[in-house]
């Protein structure tokens, strides 16, 4: 039975549990778990979960699959991914459809989200056949006359990749396509929420012809996970997710090679002579979309003092003018979040920050895990919601008077994944690229812009390393220097 069969008959009332996928193969266990829609709480399906005698068996098979994983040629690898982004273009609907179903995504957005993996697969594919080298003379001292150094990129070995609920389709993919574009096997963790696009995904890797040992999804226990860490077969963890769990996983694993893409807090700045039509249709795309959980949504926005009414008043207009519900519904632009514990979080959020002195402009009803696009008004430094990451569709706007205080509001934070500036002044924007302290800084942009094969990941608490697909893939090798005489 394939995983689509599997999740459909457990939709449909069968006992039949989804299974995993263990060295390329499917396979029961006694443990499972369900998955619920965020929507309305029905079970979605029944999916089998992972032991520490399953993830031994994966991490054997990994360790078995290398040798032939680091030998297929560029050519071969790249003819793979080719083939997973055609399944995947192929399935579209059905994915979409499963993503709003586990994840409570929008269809519009998990559409959306489905070719952005498309994308993902096709640009590995192409840097799979740029992985190079160097030549490196080294006859720059006396003595080492026509020496010089080859410098090529290897594979590690087998990597363990953790994914969050929020893109269970193309942040797997951020971890799946690197790591066959570089050779190296892979175990996929996915979120305990959203498992099914993960084993998917990792069934059309097996029938694009990806060694069977080199893939294994597995939906497993924190314990589990851990066990996985402390074995000296693994050789990398990339991890996507919060940053206290994120951080915790890299001290439980200090010798592993590490890529954290964590949590942020993003801000914006709106500036005297800003766009305000642009900044206000940024702030509503890039704060609402999938109820704002995303680690890049737009969350803190600074607006000068002289613009900050007329850009309130705009995205009051835009937030009541959203359609909220089914995330089936092709009219729906905001679902559910996650859980009614996330929803019930971000509702305790908006009230401390009010009693604080924050003013509710509109939204932040909560009905189950449904919570209206909230936007409030001067909201203090102290609160949760001005230094944590909500993950939630709100967002807040302080006013400023100068650009320099604004720079130091964005600055005030533990986190720095993604920063836009709205502003049509060339100096202002250098001033915020050499002083914003982010990984990226966006101009004109909402802050939840992202390309897939731009290097991905932030600063502070929001991370280490690098994503998009060739940081990622440098990530995933090493380099080896051979020295002769040329």
């Amino acid at each position: 039975m394939t995983i689509t069969k599997a999740k459909r008959a457990a939709t449909q009332g069968s006992p039949a549990a989804t299974p995993l996928i263990i060295a390329g193969n499917l396979r029961n266990s006694e443990a499972t778990a369900e998955v619920h829609s965020p929507y309305d709480n029905h079970v979605v399906a029944t999916v089998c979960r992972a032991t520490g005698g399953d993830a031994d068996e994966a991490l054997r098979a990994a360790e078995h699959a290398f040798p032939e994983t680091k030998s297929l040629p560029a050519w071969r690898r790249a003819g793979m991914l080719e083939h997973i982004a055609h399944r995947i273009e192929h399935d579209a609907l059905d994915l979409a459809r499963g993503i709003a179903l586990e994840a409570g995504k929008p269809l519009s957005a998990s559409r959306t989200e489905v070719e952005r993996a498309v994308q993902t697969f096709r640009i590995a594919a192409e840097e799979a056949k740029r992985i190079g080298g160097e030549l490196l003379p080294l006859d720059w001292t006396p003595g080492n006359d026509q020496r010089a150094g080859l410098i090529r990129r290897f594979p590690i070995g087998p990597i363990l990749g953790i994914t969050p609920f929020n893109f269970p389709l193309n942040l797997v993919a951020h971890k799946l396509a690197p790591a066959i574009a570089s050779g190296n096997p892979i175990i996929i963790k996915p979120a305990p929420q959203t498992p099914l696009t993960a084993l998917r995904l990792g069934e059309i890797a097996v029938e694009a012809g990806w060694p069977r040992g080199a893939i294994s999804v597995l939906p497993c226990s924190n314990e589990v996970t851990a066990g996985m860490l402390a074995d000296s077969r693994l050789r990398m963890m990339t991890f996507t997710g919060s940053a206290e769990v994120g951080w915790k996983l890299k001290a439980m694993a200090p010798r592993l090679r590490c890529t954290l893409e964590l949590g942020g807090n993003a801000a914006m700045i709106v500036h005297e002579d800003a766009d305000i039509e642009l900044a206000a249709r940024a702030i509503l795309t890039g704060g609402f979309s999938y109820s704002g959980q995303s680690c890049i949504s737009v969350q803190r926005v600074f607006v000068h003092k002289m613009r900050w009414q007329t850009l309130a008043q705009r995205l009051t207009e835009g937030i009541e003018q959203m359609h909220a519900g089914d995330p089936l519904d092709e009219q729906t632009q905001i679902g559910p979040m996650i859980s009614i514990a996330a929803a019930e979080r971000a509702a305790a959020w908006i009230e401390k920050a009010v009693d604080a002195g924050a003013r509710l402009i509109t939204g932040g009803e909560r009905r189950g895990a449904q919570l209206s696009p909230a936007l409030l008004a001067k909201v203090p430094r102290t609160t949760a919601l001005f230094k944590e990451e909500v993950f939630a569709p709100i967002v807040f706007l302080n006013p400023y008077e100068t650009f320099d205080e604004a720079i130091a509001a964005v600055n005030d934070s533990r986190y720095g994944l993604q920063a836009a500036v709205f502003t049509k002044d060339w100096g202002r924007i250098t001033q915020a690229f050499r002083e914003i302290e982010a990984g990226t800084v966006l101009i004109n942009e909402a802050t939840s812009w992202r390309a897939e094969h731009m290097p991905y990941g932030g600063v502070k608490d929001s991370g280490t390393g690098r994503e998009g697909l060739r940081s990622a893939i440098e990530s995933m090798t090493e380099e080896r220097m051979l020295v002769a005489q040329f």
